[in-house]
This record gives structure tokens, C-alpha cells and sequence, in this order.
């Protein structure tokens, strides 16, 4: 979710979050009725993530290497950026949590979404579908961006909501978070995510729209040396052409101790 003033002059109110197009250089918008971007999609490439945050959002590729046999969570379709990436680039299946339907039926008839045995959406709110039974233990990573209209930070980001999170994460798992580090929300999220979390947690670089994306971990202490966390770095550049050195290279910046980064 990112600002878009080239579109919309002014932001008008919206209460029911309908979701409305805009298309601007061959890149197609998603917003919610306001200059707000709620997703992207490149009309000729749209398995490409064209959100830096969205690229972010996928960092936890860096410590884990989905299989056909592991689960991916997504909570908040948006144009469906982060599905389709993950459909296109790992045999993992996809769980979607979408509370709004309508939302889902713009992202098939304009964002492409894929029609895939290996997809399900869950027209549910993320803080009762991370909560059902099913989803317990579930996920190897959870990816998590609700937002709504108004921008005014995470809809849902309790301290409970976190726990959830944690729950439905497998034995060994981990969570990126959306946030917004120039927004009142941020302390509060990152509070919240520490003490769900056991303090176990990263953060990227803000990005240019004021977007930081959050790492929170579960499993056994994680404890890479530099040298193998750069070259995984390197072979998920290869793998998934995503800017892995620059992640891995920051995170070491911000959690570093005798060559080695523990989590």
C-alpha cells in the first residue's frame, strides 16, 4: 500500500473500501476509492512484484525454501501481488484471507489471479481465519498487509492478533508484516509483534513510501554466519530475481555480533 497522488487530486472519504482501478505507464492500480495504491500489477509481466514493499515482503526467502508439501498464508489479496508470485515461483500451496469479496471479483476480471489447484481465498477477517482450528501450526510463512482506505495503519494489530499470527505458524516459520515507520502505528505494531514474537524479529530498510517491512521468527534460535546468509542471499537473486544482497546486507547492518546475525 503506497500513495498515488498522480491519479487522484485530492482523497475523498470512502467507507465501504470498494475497490476502484487506475492505470498509469503500463502498471494497473488498485485503491480502495482513494490515492491510496493498494496493489500493482505490470500488465505485460504481472508475475513481476512492482511494489518494493511487495518484493520485501517476500525476504523471508532468505532463511526458508518452500516445498510442494509446505503452506503459504497471504492475509490481504489486494491486487493480488504476492499470490501470484508465489504460485509462479514456489510449488508451495496458498491460503488467502480476504474479508472483502469484492476485492477478489476486481482481481480476477483486471489483476490476472490465477486459477490454481494450489489456491484457496478465504473471504474471512485475517484476525478470526488466523484464529480457526485448521490454521493452526499450518504455515511455514505467513505474509500479512491489511490495510484499508483510510491508510491509518494496520487494521488489525493487536497483541492478540500477533499471537495468532504465531500460532498459525509451523513448528519453524516466519512472518513479514507491512508497516508504516512514519506513522504513530508503527510503535505499537512492533511492540506487539516483540512480545508475540519473544523479541525474535527484523526489520528491512523503510522504503521510499515510508513502507517498512517487519520479520518475526518461530522455531529453534536461528544462528547464520554472515558468509552463508550472503550466499543464500545470492542464490535467491538467481532463483527468484529479487534484491536478496541488499536485504541480507541491511539486516546484517542491524543485527550483527562476531560474523554472525542471530535470530
Amino acid at each position: 500500500m503506497q500513495p498515488f497522488s498522480n491519479v487522484f487530486e485530492e482523497v475523498q472519504p470512502w467507507e465501504n473500501d470498494e475497490p476502484t482501478l487506475s492505470e498509469l505507464g503500463g502498471i494497473r492500480y488498485l485503491h480502495f476509492g482513494t490515492e491510496w495504491v493498494q496493489g500493482a500489477m505490470r500488465v505485460r509481466k504481472p508475475e513481476q512484484l512492482v511494489l518494493a514493499y511487495t518484493q520485501q515482503m517476500m525476504a523471508w526467502l532468505l532463511f526458508l525454501e518452500p516445498t510442494k508439501s509446505d503452506a503459504v498464508g497471504i492475509m490481504g489479496l489486494g491486487a493480488g501481488s504476492l499470490l501470484r508470485y508465489t504460485l509462479k515461483y514456489t510449488s508451495a500451496s496458498v491460503e488467502t484471507s480476504e474479508w472483502n469479496p469484492q476485492v477478489t471479483a476486481m482481481c480476477r476480471a483486471y489483476f490476472r489471479l490465477p486459477d490454481s489447484p494450489r489456491s484457496f481465498i478465504d473471504h474471512s477477517d485475517a484476525a478470526v481465519w488466523v484464529e480457526e482450528r485448521r490454521n493452526i501450526g499450518r504455515y511455514m510463512a505467513l505474509m500479512v498487509d491489511l490495510y484499508d482506505a483510510g491508510a491509518q495503519g494496520p487494521v488489525r494489530d493487536s497483541l492478540e492478533f500477533y499471537q495468532g499470527c504465531y500460532r498459525a505458524l509451523a513448528d519453524v516459520g516466519i512472518m513479514t508484516v507491512n508497516l508504516f515507520g512514519d506513522h504513530a502505528s508503527f510503535a505499537p505494531n512492533l511492540e506487539n509483534i516483540h512480545k508475540a514474537f519473544k523479541g525474535r524479529m527484523l526489520e528491512l530498510p523503510e522504503i521510499d513510501a515510508g513502507n517498512r517491512v517487519v520479520l518475526a521468527f518461530k522455531g529453534p534460535v536461528l544462528d547464520i554466519s554472515t558468509r552463508d546468509l550472503l550466499e543464500r542471499a545470492d542464490r535467491v537473486e538467481a532463483a527468484y530475481g529479487l534484491p536478496a544482497t541488499r536485504w541480507a546486507k541491511a539486516l546484517l547492518a542491524g543485527r550483527y555480533a562476531a560474523g554472525t546475525m542471530i535470530v
